[in-house]
């Protein structure tokens, strides 16, 4: 069989017509930025934005031209509803993170071309993930994701703080990145049946395996680590010590992007390889029984941990940026709550819909941070020197466009009814009461209302307390206008009407990878 896929590797570049079409993207936008002249070289941002509605055009078109799942190269690229929805999702950050920039850029007399290559590089990364059948592929992106962020969070190379940043998230992603490849080869030598059957990274032949493992504790351990990489990724406690001074080391664009987009795609990867690879299994005393075990149970803890951290840390900040971090780490466990319901699920339709849920809540997570941080961007100024919660007193009234806009990104992620955020957590949470995870629920409503205070705080502050030092109000760019229109519209239609967006999340049948 191992021959017979080497020999054919079942070809199909319309599969990956998404990823084409950035990358390609990336490659002429970087040619545009090394040969215009500078005063014309902001068209580079056009360019990416065009590609980047390509791969969406794209995307949407596979997803009308192929209803059922599809796959290529033996199995290590999948077409499925899962892949489409966050590469979806993936586009609108990038877009998003495009037009936010666009000011900061300027202000900070930085290259735009290299910013938006960067950009899109990364985003062929993530989408590389999401479509991965199998774990070499899902490494490929993750590594074309990490190297292209790591360049972003020091691209204001002037800035200490940009660059310590930049370090820390170099060292400690490295790290993260080795445990996921140690990982992913102890589970490739776990998978070997015998002397003709070596081991396998295709996703869905480790699930077929894992009860035939001629190491069942290697699978394990590889399960471990492979668990600690994603963790990582995503910021779950205790995996989360990194975000804070990364957030608030980096550019405001760039931490808005990696706040929203590379999480969504660590999501995307985890889940796929976890959901797919370590199944719910019919004999819970089996291999594949254990480690569906291990993995669900170890999630549900994670995510009350860092439902609690996040939440409870942020009340202690006084810079919004960190304030932001720690409410991403929180957002972060408010989504492993569907990702364990979907777990938990033996019923491939209830597993579905906790998949549809987790990606709904993180575009509603994705368009509220992407508001929240066009805002955080315009009040900090020319290299971030205003981001601490006493620079936004009183600007309610100074700067009245930025301050309710602002209100309303805060009340939606603290999850006030008729907001998008309102409605991502009822569907994760539902996930969750289907499969009785009660308890879960509950911890996850109370850290709701913890997040009331710092949420509510910076509301306050904005509108009834005095300035003790002068301000200007910032000129608001067309740019960023664009965005707080589409974001703020977003929230409330999402918040009102969020049938049209699960329905067309799940419009395919159940995920699936092939086992070929």
């Amino acid at each position: 069989m191992y021959l017979f896929q080497v020999a054919n590797p079942d070809v199909n570049l319309t599969l990956l017509l998404p990823e084409i079409i950035v990358g390609i993207g990336g490659v002429v936008v970087m040619m545009v930025d090394a040969f215009m002249r500078r005063g014309q070289r902001a068209v580079t941002g056009v360019l990416s934005i065009v590609a980047l509605l390509g791969a969406a055009a794209a995307s949407i078109w596979l997803w009308l031209k192929w209803p059922a799942v599809r796959t290529a190269f033996n199995g290590m690229i999948v077409l499925d509803e899962l892949r489409l929805s966050f590469t979806l999702i993936f586009v609108v950050v990038s877009i998003l993170t495009i037009l936010i920039a666009t000011i900061w850029i300027e202000n900070e007399e930085l290259p735009a071309g290299e910013f938006h290559s960067l950009l899109l590089f990364a985003t062929c990364g993530m989408m590389l993930m999401a479509s991965a059948g199998d774990l070499v592929i899902v490494f490929l992106g993750l590594e074309i994701l990490s190297i292209a962020t790591y360049v972003l969070e020091g691209f204001r190379r002037t800035d200490m703080r940009s660059n310590e940043s930049s370090l820390k998230y170099f060292i400690l992603g490295s790290f993260a990145s080795a445990f996921l490849l140690y990982g992913i080869a102890l589970v490739y030598g776990a998978t070997a049946t015998g002397a003709d059957q070596p081991g396998t990274t295709n996703i869905a032949m480790i699930a077929a395996r894992a009860d035939q493992s001629l190491y069942p504790p290697l699978l394990l351990a590889g399960l471990a680590m492979m668990l600690v990489g994603f963790a990582f990724k995503i910021a779950t406690a205790p995996f989360h010590v990194w975000t804070p001074d990364v957030y608030e080391g980096a550019p405001s664009p760039v931490t808005a992007f990696m706040a929203a987009g590379p999480k969504a795609a660590g999501f995307a990867s985890f889940m796929r390889v976890f959901l797919f690879g370590f199944p719910i299994a019919t004999t819970a005393a089996s291999t594949a029984g254990l480690a569906h075990q291990s993995w669900v149970g170890a999630l549900a803890i994670m995510a009350a941990l860092t439902m609690s951290v996040g939440n409870v840390v942020a009340i202690a900040q006084s810079n919004v940026k960190r304030m932001l971090a720690y409410s991403s780490i929180a957002h972060a466990g408010y989504a492993l709550v569907g990702f364990v319901a979907a777990g938990a699920a033996a019923d491939p339709e209830l597993r579905s819909a906790a998949l549809t849920a987790v990606a709904f809540y993180l575009l509603t997570y994705a368009i509220m941070n992407m508001g929240a941080f066009a805002i955080v961007t315009l009040i900090a100024g020319r290299g971030d020197r205003h981001d601490r919660v006493e620079d936004y007193h009183g600007i309610g009234f100074k700067s009245p466009v930025l301050a309710f806009s602002l209100s309303i990104f805060l009340l939606s992620l603290l999850g006030m009814p008729l907001t998008a955020g309102f409605m991502g957590k009822i569907v994760v949470f539902s996930a969750a009461l289907r499969q009785g995870y009660t308890w879960l629920v509950v911890i996850g409503v109370l850290n709701t209302a913890v997040s009331a205070y710092y949420y509510l705080r910076l509301i306050i502050v904005m509108f009834f307390r005095e300035r003790t030092t002068p301000w200007v109000a910032p000129r608001i760019p067309a740019t960023a206008v664009v965005v707080l229109v589409l974001t703020i519209a977003a929230v409330f239609y999402l918040g009102l009407f969020p049938g049209r967006v699960l329905n067309a999340f799940s419009a395919k049948p159940t995920i699936a990878v092939s086992t070929r």
